[in-house]
């Protein structure tokens, strides 16, 4: 019992592979198992049910099948047997079953006319055809016949009928003309579906004699024509005429117009009529209707609606067709016809009937001795269909017996088969309509397992991918499949694993631990088989950087990245598709390793580009899409309406955006009348907006264009709209920019800006100038000009004001009354000059000066201000310099003091001060004296230490370039720097102001200092200049210093301290950078001389250290590479006389009341830096003592 259930368990998925092994629609999965195992026979290609065969070419009906051992062939003709040994004319093709029937040596086709069926036999059973009916095509010609003009009055319905011969299969019909010509149809000419050509209504024009059917039998190809048909069609007044000749009554045949009628149907006719169609087939239901005007068809179906998708009108609506019809598209259809005058409609009963169709097809089924199996054929129709059962061609009931099979119905069931229940089945459906039939197998076979994959086959797969190993089989019974991993491993089995009916085994998620060898064993009662495969697992393909969204202007160029990671053992390949298609062939696309870059972007490059990396495992893409934008292209179809006169309607429509968003429009206007060829900027609207109401202006001839806007830029202009040209009318307004200032004492120069053309508003634009002198009683003085933009008034008195207007006006009249303008006649030169000019020294760069306004009458014009000349005389300190440079400072308007800043302490200055008007400046005031008090001195012009012994330096030192007053001494201050860079205690000595170097004794030997230097007057201090020096070694400790030079291994202990020192210094050097202090400026800062710190400008109180640089500036020791000249002399810059020089931050700039902006203080001088060092490199003894 057990064994037998297991038999039935693996039934289906036996009876499924062998399906697939051996069924005649698919190949066969190994040739070779094919080749050793028995089937019954399976038809695999036969001729159609109902086969039309040309009577003019050899008649081939088809009948091939396969099978083991290769199927034998017969036939029957007509229900019996067809011996085609007697016949000469008929021969079946070698290892077939396929007849052919030599028709063209002397046969004839209709003497094979006949229902045929094919039958393939082998040992294990027979296969059947279809019955296949033969029936030669036929053509006949047309009966002959005498066909009558057809006279037909205007108006009035037609028929031509075509009637063409019965031929098989039916003829296409269609209607042409003697010159081959198809003859136009429309709503109210159509040929109908059975060919007959149908008039709604004839015209005039129907009139002719060359109407022809013609018929066209395909198979065949041969076309019948028809006799031609003649058609006149007479108008009411010419039928008239002609039956008025004829009868003497003709109330009858009044003169009536064509009368127009209601819709009548031609076809089909009556109220109602029933159509029968096949499920499958095209259902076409046809209404054509007469009527004057031409009727309308329309379609309904009563209580639904017209199938969706499967709805079609042909013929001018003329024709419903529904496709793939089934039972559901049963009922009735009405089609109405309507025009003005009513409607006529007609009801169609549609049935659909049904031929038989499968529900279930009835299978091959392969079973092993002692199994149970069934056959099935479920089929139904309209009516339903008889279901009957045939075994190897015989009807089952006269077929030999077999214990193992009972009939049910529809249903074959099978119980314990044996090898000689081997049989073929056929299965006939049949109803009215037609007949289905099909042939199923049952093959009995009892094999040892067989395992149809390869040994030792190699699976790649990727990794966290799934791993199907097969292990394609066969045997019967169903052989049990086991999995096991490795040559000792044990059986499979979890969820981390899927067996499958097949055999497949699949791991769902592969890893890299996966890879191995796998055994597949196969065993059912009559032996075992097992086979190997391999695994092998791959690291996937990864585009690590994708093709991003690209937004490129025209003609620009654009580059899409595509980097792949992929597993060294695959080779991948890139493709680049666009639009899911190849890449254009242009040489513009340029495909790199990693990129594909495209050259000179144009607009058709726009789309989506995808790189695809294949391997021969996986594939994978990545897509990104380039928008290329431009500028838009010009607006077009411009329009002028709503044309007035001082206004106009302009609509245009917007050119391509070029995928960027317009955002507005700029109109411009071009006037013929005045300015042709030039545009002018006339409004801008949003790019939302395609109409604008523009003004105008008169008499211009207007045209109009449009530029359209996006981010990228303007568009070309559109072209020009139409012209159109205002009517003329009085100005609007007057010229602007009306002013009067006199060119001379004695005249006043009156000047206008011209109005534009199209401001002229008509012809004849010309301009009324008019004046009268101010605050007098006079009366306006007027002149009317053209064409010029000034106009002078001669003999005025000097410098009086006048009222001024001027106002336009043309052919048609006066301007508006313009406004008036104040204007002055001509300036003269000022006649005195200020008095009472008084200094005020305040400082010894800085002076105030006060004088006393002239009287404005004096000054003969507008006032522009007072010019204060000064120049510096002596110097007090030194010699006067030869050159006298004159200085001018300007204070506007009606000022009496000014601010004289930038002037030289301890010097002797002369001044005097002048009024001024347009015309230029009156005399000047009486020079005035005055001097300068002392300043603080310049640094000294040069340091130079020189003669360094074990304990002394000779100092050297020049005058300040400036002294600004007499020199009473200088300031020396000096301090040791240790080796770590640490500041020792500060010396000072007074030195006399008339001596020029200074020996410094009792020093340290070997020891560096630096020293600090300035000059005093009696105001004070003077800025320093500083300068470092080394006193040298005594001789012993040089002399050994030199033995120990030359030794190794001093070489290499320099070499060792030198590499420690570059260590040291790139540390520093990261944490200055990262903003934190170092030692050396902790002790610097620690030990700084306060004097020498620098002082905020404003309280005095001390500051910091701006940066390394400044702090480097006065306490670090001489570098190599120093710029200071080799004799430590540290040369201050020469000074000019410039006001920029004096006071911080001064620049000359001077506020609205003359006073000098910044602070009065002498000049600062800077302070030497690191620049100021020694250039010469140290001595190895210096080195030495740099270590100590």
């Amino acid at each position: 019992m057990t064994k037998k259930k297991s038999i039935s368990a693996s039934k289906a998925s036996l009876v499924l592979f062998l399906c697939q092994m051996i069924s005649a629609l698919d190949v066969p999965l190994d040739s070779k198992l094919l080749e050793e195992l028995s089937q019954p026979p399976t038809i695999t290609q036969q001729s159609p049910k109902d086969y039309i065969v040309d009577p003019r070419e050899n008649i081939v009906i088809q009948c091939e099948a396969k099978g083991k051992p290769p199927p034998s062939f017969s036939w029957t003709r007509n229900g019996t047997h067809f011996d085609i040994d007697k016949d000469a004319q008929v021969t079946m093709k070698p290892n077939s079953g396929t007849l052919v029937i030599n028709i063209m040596n002397g046969g004839k086709a209709e003497a094979y006319e006949g229902v045929y069926q094919c039958t393939a036999r082998n040992e294990r059973g027979a296969a059947i055809s279809n019955n296949i009916v033969i029936r030669p095509s036929r053509s006949p010609l047309w009966t002959k016949e005498k066909l009558e003009p057809n006279q037909v009055r205007e108006g009035d319905s037609l028929v031509l009928h075509c009637r063409p011969p019965v031929g098989l299969p039916p003829p296409i019909i269609f209607w042409m003309d003697n010159a081959f010509q198809r003859l136009p149809q429309s709503e109210r000419v159509s040929q109908g579906l059975n060919g007959d050509l149908y008039f709604s209504n004839v015209q005039p024009e129907d009139t002719r004699e060359d109407y022809i059917c013609y018929a066209r039998f395909n198979h065949t190809q041969t076309i019948q024509q028809k006799q031609p048909i003649s058609v006149k069609v007479f108008s009411m007044d010419s039928l008239n005429d002609t039956i008025a000749a004829n009868l003497s009554d003709t109330d009858v045949y009044g003169a009536r117009p064509v009368t127009e009628r209601q819709p009548v149907l031609l076809t089909p006719t009556g109220s109602t009529s029933t159509k029968v169609e096949l499920r499958g087939n095209v259902l076409l239901l046809e209404c054509i209707a007469a009527g004057l005007p031409t009727p309308v068809i329309r379609w309904i179906k009563e209580g639904g609606e017209l199938p969706a998708n499967r709805t079609f009108f042909e013929n001018f609506k003329k024709t419903l067709k529904i496709i793939d019809v089934s039972e559901a598209d049963s009922g009735n259809y009405k089609c109405i016809a309507r025009n003005i005058l009513g409607s006529a409609h007609h009801v169609i009963s549609v049935t659909v009937k049904a031929a038989p169709y499968w529900i279930t097809a009835p299978r091959n089924l392969v079973l092993s001795p002692g199994e149970d199996g069934t056959l099935i054929c479920r089929a139904n129709g309209n009516p339903k269909p008889s279901i009957s059962w045939l075994a190897n061609g015989v009807p089952i009931a006269i077929a030999p017996e077999d214990p193992s099979r009972k009939v049910d119905g529809d249903t074959i069931i099978f119980s314990h088969v044996q090898e000689r229940s081997s049989a073929v089945y056929q299965c006939n459906a049949s109803n009215e309509y037609g007949y289905l039939l099909a042939n199923a197998f049952v093959n009995v076979l009892a094999e040892p397992p067989r395992i149809l994959t390869p040994a030792n086959k190699l699976y790649q797969v990727i990794a966290d991918s799934p791993a199907l190993l097969d292990c394609a089989y066969f045997g019967s019974p169903k052989p049990e499949i086991e999995w096991f991993k490795g040559v000792k491993g044990s059986i499979l089995h979890g969820s981390e694993y899927i067996f499958h009916d097949n055999g497949t085994l699949e791991i769902p998620v592969a890893q890299k631990d996966s890879t191995g060898a796998y055994t597949c064993v196969a065993r059912n009662k009559l032996g075992k088989i097992q086979n190997e495969v391999q695994l092998e697992i791959k690291d996937p393909t990864v585009i690590i950087k994708q093709p991003e969204y690209k937004v490129i202007q025209r003609y620009g160029q654009v580059s899409f990245e595509c980097i792949i990671k992929h597993d060294s053992t695959l080779l991948p390949t890139v493709i680049w598709l666009k639009d899911n298609d190849e890449l254009p062939d242009d040489e513009r696309f340029l495909v790199g390793k990693d990129n594909l870059t495209i050259m000179n972007v144009t607009d058709k490059d726009d789309g989506t580009y995808t790189c695809i990396v294949n391997t021969t495992l996986d594939s994978v893409s990545a897509s990104a899409v380039l928008t290329v934008v431009a500028r838009p292209n010009p607006p077009f179809d411009l329009e002028l309406t709503g044309q007035l006169e001082r206004s106009v309607e302009l609509s245009w429509i917007p050119g391509d955006e070029n995928n960027s968003p317009i955002t507005n429009f700029v109109i411009e206007y071009e006037d013929g009348l005045h300015e042709p060829g030039l545009w002018h900027y006339q409004t801008e609207v949003p790019g939302t907006q395609t109409t604008v109401q523009l003004k105008l202006s008169p008499y211009v001839n207007y045209s109009f264009r449009v530029i359209a806007v996006n981010e990228i830029g303007r568009s070309q202009p559109s072209e020009p709209s139409e012209q159109y040209l205002t009517k003329s009318a009085n100005p609007d307004e007057n010229p602007s920019n009306v002013q009067g200032i006199g060119s001379e004492p004695d005249n006043l120069v009156i000047t206008w800006e011209s109005l534009k053309g199209f401001q002229s508003n008509g012809p004849g634009l010309q301009y009324k100038v008019s004046w009268r002198q101010k605050d007098v009683d006079d009366e306006w003085t007027s002149v009317i000009v053209a064409n010029v933009s000034k106009y002078i008034v001669s003999g005025t008195p000097t410098f009086v004001p006048y009222e001024i207007k001027v106002q336009a006006l043309n052919d048609l009249g006066y301007a508006p009354e313009p406004s008036e303008v104040i204007g002055h006649s001509g300036e003269d030169l000022p006649m005195v000059a200020p008095g009472n000019v008084q200094v005020h020294v305040i400082n010894s760069t800085l002076a105030k000066v006060h004088w006393d306004p002239v009287p404005l009458k004096t000054v003969r014009g507008h006032l522009q201000g007072y010019k204060v000349y000064y120049w510096k005389v002596q110097s007090l300190s030194r010699r006067s310099r030869r050159h006298v440079e004159k200085k001018i400072l300007t204070f506007k308007g009606n000022k009496t003091f000014g601010m004289l800043p930038g002037l030289e302490p301890y010097s002797t200055y002369k001044l005097n001060v002048r009024v001024a008007n347009g015309k230029g400046e009156g005399p000047a005031s009486p020079d005035k004296v005055f001097r300068t008090p002392e300043g603080v001195p310049s640094s000294p012009s040069f340091l130079k230490i020189t003669n360094p012994t074990l304990d002394s330096l000779t100092l050297e030192w020049g005058s300040p370039t400036h002294p600004n007053g007499v020199l009473t001494s200088y300031i020396l201050k000096f301090q040791p720097i240790n080796n770590t860079h640490e500041l020792g205690p500060l010396v000072e000595i007074r030195i006399p102001a008339n001596e020029s170097s200074l020996i410094l004794k009792n020093l340290n030997y070997s020891t560096r200092y630096k020293f600090y230097f300035n000059a005093q007057t009696s105001v004070g201090s003077g800025n320093q200049i500083t300068e470092e020096a080394v006193t040298i070694m005594d001789e012993a400790m040089a002399s050994r210093q030199v033995d120990i030079a030359t030794q190794g291994w001093f070489i290499g202990l320099m070499c060792a301290v030198a590499l420690l020192i570059l260590i040291l210094l790139i540390v520093c050097f990261i944490r200055r950078n990262k903003g934190g202090k170092y030692p050396v400026k902790e002790k610097e800062d620690a030990h700084a001389d306060p004097e020498i710190q620098p002082m905020k400008e404003d309280d005095g109180t001390f500051g910091e250290y701006r940066s390394l640089e400044s702090d480097a500036e006065d306490h670090k020791p001489l570098k190599k590479g120093s710029r200071t000249p080799s004799d430590r002399t540290v040369k201050k810059e020469d000074s000019d006389d410039s006001l920029v020089d004096y006071g911080e931050g001064v620049n000359g700039q001077f506020n609205e009341d003359g006073s000098f902006i910044g602070q009065y203080s002498g000049k600062k001088e800077k302070e030497p830096a690191e620049g100021n060092e020694s250039s010469e490199a140290p001595s190895p003894v210096n080195a030495m003592n740099s270590f100590v």
